[in-house]
């Protein structure tokens, strides 16, 4: 199909009046990093649905652009001298899309369904006693002992986000996707012209009553919308991206292969720019599961032969300023940041002794069941470094390609990989999911209550734990060094690299605001 062929495809199927609203300001075409093919921002750690999550719900507390939690949803906050009673009030005019009035059960119901599953959320609801809804605008927690990170935890903008959601559309069974995408953030989701693989349609929610107060930051203050309607178009195929850009067709391409940048920028008609300073890192997630990854010594081989450069070149092209340096488990820059062990990452290049000490390590020349989401950039460049270096190193490489959507569902089995599991995948988020313990994926080593892979590794949450319990920043810190050493020496995954992606809009478009891609304080003229 051609490019243009798509494109009236995908928009063929709108009502006319929608078409011809279309073709003004009011509506905002954006070219999103990957399909959306899971709508419950619950269930899932995919960064394009968190971003949809932030369409559709809000939040009780959001991120200033300093990435300091200040209150959103919550009007009022009452905290006791002890610290461990926190009441909070919601806002006046919160309703969700339907109409009905956000309640404090809601709030309930939301977070204790997040709690399940994040682990920020499971170590807050440790320390609390109980949660609870005071009236029908009112919550509160009464916790066992002081925790000072409560906001910070409500304010999480890295998956799983703890969004507020209706009680009545939670479903019963924790391990189930909610189906009705009602929430009580600045868009509604337009179910009926959803097209998976090519579509998503958001409508603004007049209804939406902003924070009167505060400075626009990464999620929270004013959320004010200027465009009618966001649609997002699925265009995995990058020249089909770029010539939709160049001609007007789209107004924004949220992550653009690295090779097109240099073109872009010459287009005056286009601006190109780094809106997340924290960039994006990339990481290798084994699945400790099965063979050959469940035997330290092969991942501690795969680790010796990382070389973050390759990665980074990869990733985010030759122009050195936007490579990272070399990243170990937390974000450059950040206080829990450490370059402790990432010298194990040595980028070996003796591959005939490599191969020898892969097989007196226990490699019998198993399949490596590799799941490539070919339509995410810098998770396909990613894998491709990945799998030319596992090759090398005498792996059996089962190299699987597919959307990234494929890969986010498929990479929740617990199967062998031959019976539609895996063994490995490498992924990329926003650098602020790796800001410290409380916000990094794949931190936890707690077997099969773990993120994806279901690392198990005692020492590892020992010291989770310690650094929650932890008296001062020069403690946590302390321990975060710890915590990367041990994981670079159990290898529960690996960090490869860090790039900073710009984002490519028209030339009519700003108010372009810092962090994550979204849509409110965004201007089309």
């Amino acid at each position: 199909m051609k490019r243009r062929q798509f494109l009236l495809s995908s928009a063929g199927v709108l009502a006319a009046p929608r078409l011809s609203l279309a073709q003004g300001r009011s509506v905002l075409r954006v070219v999103p990093q990957a399909d959306l093919a899971v709508l419950d921002p619950g269930i899932t750690t995919a960064t394009v649905t968190r971003n949809h999550g932030f369409m559709v719900f809000d939040t009780l507390y959001g991120m200033n652009a300093a990435g300091e939690p200040v209150p959103e949803m919550v009007g009022a906050q009452d905290v006791s001298e002890d610290g461990k009673v926190w009441t909070l009030r919601l806002r006046d005019g919160l309703r969700f899309h339907d109409g009905e009035p956000v309640r404090a059960e809601d709030c309930v119901a939301s977070l204790r369904r997040w709690a399940r599953r994040d682990p920020f959320g499971k170590t807050l609801m440790a320390v609390t006693d109980e949660l609870s809804a005071v009236d029908e605008r009112t919550l509160r927690f009464r916790l066992k002992r002081a925790f000072p990170l409560l906001p910070q935890a409500l304010a999480k903008t890295t998956p799983y986000t703890p969004f507020i959601m209706p009680a009545r559309v939670l479903p019963a069974d924790p391990n189930a996707a909610v189906t009705e995408m009602i929430g009580s953030g600045p868009f509604r989701f337009v179910a009926g012209e959803r097209l998976p693989g090519a579509q998503v349609v958001y409508s603004r929610f007049d209804g939406y009553v902003p924070r009167p107060d505060g400075t626009p930051g990464i999620s929270a203050g004013p959320k004010v919308v200027h465009v009618e309607r966001v649609e997002w178009r699925i265009v995995p195929d990058a020249a089909t991206a770029q010539a939709a850009m160049q001609q007007g067709e789209m107004d924004w391409w949220e992550r653009p292969i690295p090779d097109l940048i240099p073109l872009l920028r010459r287009d005056r008609s286009l601006k190109v720019e780094v809106t997340n300073r924290a960039g994006t890192m990339a990481f290798l997630q084994f699945n400790h599961l099965y063979p050959p990854f469940n035997n330290v010594a092969v991942r501690r081989l795969v680790l010796s032969a990382i070389n973050q450069e390759d990665y980074a070149v990869a990733m985010g092209g030759s122009d050195p300023s936007l490579h990272g340096g070399k990243v170990g488990i937390f974000l450059p820059g950040a206080p829990m940041a450490t370059e402790a062990g990432v010298e194990a990452m040595a980028g070996r290049t003796d591959f005939d002794q490599l191969r020898r000490e892969l097989t007196e390590a226990g490699y019998k020349g198993e399949p490596v069941v590799m799941l490539v989401g070919t339509d995410s950039p810098v998770n396909n460049a990613a894998s491709e470094v990945t799998a030319d270096l596992l090759r090398k190193m005498g792996f059996n490489v089962d190299y699987r390609a597919m959307d990234w959507g494929s890969v986010v569902q498929r990479r929740t089995s617990q199967q062998p990989p031959d019976k539609g599991g895996w063994n490995l995948f490498a992924v990329s988020a926003d650098g602020d999911y790796f800001q410290d313990p409380t916000v990094v994926p794949s931190i936890r080593a707690n077997g099969k209550d773990a993120w994806v892979g279901w690392p198990d590794s005692p020492a590892i949450e020992a010291l989770y734990r310690d650094w929650f319990l932890a008296p001062d920043q020069e403690q946590r810190k302390a321990i975060a060094r710890d915590l990367q050493l041990q994981t670079l020496k159990d290898v529960t995954w690996i960090p490869v690299g860090q790039v900073f992606l710009p984002t490519v809009v028209r030339q009519n478009i700003s108010g372009m605001l810092p962090g994550f891609i979204k849509f409110w304080n965004v201007r089309k003229t």
